[in-house]
């Protein structure tokens, strides 16, 4: 199954447009996304245990903008995306032992802070699109479970 044949080649481009826009902020809507995580699924934090995830912590920050810079980096050519993500699903799946589950969270998470970031530009098209990349950036996270 191709996870991006859900994406229409309009929708490609704006989330493509969206994340460039968004890579500067990297750091704040990261951190964002990551609070907003921790405070609603506060089971998520125990993969963090060695770092201050604190509001206003550099290491919110840093990681925050680590998980912006590789949606972005997937979404310059999302039908590469199982490439882009290679290294990462490695990571994530053999040595971070990340439950895969909380690919899904952080995505609905994002989402949240896109909308709060972006305001009247997060439109029902934009919000869709980034859904459906979202979901598949999870989607690919998630298949060295497999």
């Amino acid at each position: 199954m191709k996870l991006t044949a859900m994406l229409s080649r309009r929708e490609k481009e704006l989330i493509k447009e969206i994340w460039e826009r968004l890579t500067p902020v990297a750091e704040n809507i990261g951190a964002d996304a990551l609070l907003r995580m921790f405070a609603s699924y506060p089971g998520t934090k125990t993969y963090f245990s060695h770092l201050d995830i604190s509001p206003g912590s550099s290491h919110l920050f840093s990681h925050g903008k680590k998980i912006v810079l590789a949606i972005a980096e997937g979404a310059k050519d999302i039908s590469q995306l199982t490439v882009t993500l290679a290294p990462l699903q490695t990571l994530h799946a053999y040595q971070l032992r990340i439950d895969p589950t909380n690919f899904k969270l952080l995505s609905h998470c994002m989402l949240v802070a896109l909308a709060c970031y972006l305001g009247e530009d997060f439109t029902p098209v934009a919000h869709a699109a980034m859904d459906k990349y979202l979901s598949a950036f999870a989607a690919v996270l998630s298949e060295k479970y497999r």
